[in-house]
């Protein structure tokens, strides 16, 4: 099982990068020390502090030729993540 899903690119997240704030969407399990561990392993930083958020699937509604299709988003898990300061996360170094 990987912890780490795929890091958050959105605007408000992107702002808070220039404070050392990280956003992940990470296992709906993962545990708030787990996803420490994770990110020091993978990116090479030291965490300071960790906050999680869990989003339910929203209802969807679709209208075909036949039928009416309803079904769910997926749910997930989001983690922001704050880094000691002085050090960064670089998303784009291998692009």
């Amino acid at each position: 099982m990987q912890i780490l899903k795929r890091p958050l690119i959105t605007e408000k997240i992107s702002a808070m990068n220039e404070q050392g704030v990280y956003g992940f969407v990470v296992e709906k399990t993962a545990s708030k020390p787990e996803i420490k561990k994770a990110v020091e392993k993978m990116y090479g930083v030291t965490v300071e502090d960790v906050r999680t958020m869990r989003y339910a699937g929203k209802p969807k509604t679709r209208y075909t030729k036949t039928k009416i299709v309803t079904g769910y988003s997926n749910a997930f898990k989001k983690a922001i993540v704050k880094v000691a300061d002085g050090e960064i996360i670089d998303f784009y170094g291998e692009i």
